[in-house]
């Protein structure tokens, strides 16, 4: 049986401000991270930083995504937009951000980071990975409430009918009608692959099951770096035989290749390189931190 999606995607108001679940989600994947990171600072995961140490290295993390995702988006994504109107690059509410593009806005963070506390880049890179996956999930969860980045038409059980994807007279049909209509069953050749859902469980939940278990033995340097890599770039890739590409992209090639597997391309190809560069790299063994004074 399909599901109709009507989630508002505003959690709840302040006053006149609208505090949209997908703000949440951020605030959730940052916050985790917190915890996540003051848990293996403390088990001496990355020697020579203390917790206000790590506190620093997540706000220009922080910094990292929210900056590089919204350029990655605009350049990757919405170039020719930006061209025609470059102001939409500070209009954030309007919705854009891009992993690949918030990926590089973390590893210049780190890079400055680490150069500033004069550490390798990857011992740094291998501990932040794992911190990663529940924000991603968190993100595609956010995506899911929005209604926004749907997959293709499915008859799948499973199928979702996403008020924004229908054709008229449908899209401009009230929420009450639209359930009368689901109901009935007249809605379900319109369902799509919840294609969010996918990405939430594979590169967050899968994604952080498998490199916070593998992270929790001393590992050669490169190794935990390489595997996020390799594993986001085959997860994403696989899901985006699935998910409608941007409209205003398309397919850029054989009818099937989107943006979003040519810039995972990369991430599988440099994973692999990382892996094998790891196996004669050195292991960075823990030194746990001096017990913080509450």
């Amino acid at each position: 049986m399909t599901v109709l999606h009507q989630i508002d995607p505003i959690a709840f108001h302040i006053g006149p401000l609208s505090v949209h679940w997908y703000g949440i989600m951020y605030l959730l994947g940052f916050a985790t991270a917190w915890w996540l990171g003051r848990r293996r600072i403390r088990a001496g995961r990355l020697p020579g930083v203390d917790e206000q140490g790590f506190g620093d290295l997540l706000f220009y993390g922080m910094l990292g995504v929210v900056l590089g995702g919204r350029l990655g988006y605009v350049f990757f994504y919405a170039f020719e937009a930006l061209l025609e109107d470059p102001l939409m690059l500070f209009r954030v509410w309007e919705g854009g951000m891009s992993f690949h593009g918030g990926l590089i806005g973390v590893l210049v963070a780190g890079l400055w980071w680490s150069r500033r506390h004069r550490l390798h880049f990857f011992d740094v890179m291998d501990f932040v990975a794992p911190l990663v996956p529940p924000g991603l999930g968190f993100g595609r969860l956010g995506n899911y409430i929005g209604g926004e980045l749907w997959g293709k038409p499915t008859d799948a059980g499973w199928g979702v009918v996403f008020p924004g994807s229908l054709p008229q007279p449908f899209a401009s049909m009230s929420a009450e009608r639209l359930r009368e209509l689901h109901a009935s069953g007249s809605l379900d050749v319109f369902a799509r692959h919840p294609s969010q859902l996918y990405q939430a469980a594979l590169e967050g939940l899968a994604m952080f099951v498998v490199l916070w278990w593998f992270s929790s033995r001393p590992r050669p340097r490169y190794a935990v770096s390489g595997l996020f890599a390799l594993m986001y770039g085959c997860f994403r890739f696989l899901v985006e035989f699935v998910r409608v590409p941007d409209a205003q992209l398309g397919y850029l090639a054989f009818g099937w290749l989107t943006m979003g597997q040519v810039l995972s391309t990369p991430l599988i190809l440099v994973g692999l390189y990382w892996l094998w560069r790891s196996r004669r790299a050195p292991v960075l063994e823990p030194r746990p931190a001096a017990p913080v004074q509450e």
